[in-house]
């Protein structure tokens, strides 16, 4: 499927090397995306083990913290 750009208001396909460069940039996106919420997940993971192991809820924390 031959994708389309705009180049300077005319509608054309992309040629293979435009195509190819567009669908790195989408590959890399997708793994900054899965890096960023896996990064998401282990503070998140981080923060409820520090609060168990406080022994204080998440309301307690946000009163203490301010976050």
């Amino acid at each position: 499927m031959a994708l389309k750009i705009n180049d300077n208001g005319v509608t054309r396909n992309m040629t293979t090397d435009e195509q190819a460069a567009h669908e790195a940039w989408q590959a890399e996106v997708a793994t900054q995306a899965v890096a960023q919420a896996e990064a998401v997940a282990v503070k998140a993971s981080a923060r409820a083990a520090l609060l168990t192991k406080l022994g204080i809820t998440e309301a307690e924390a946000q009163l203490l913290l301010g976050s």
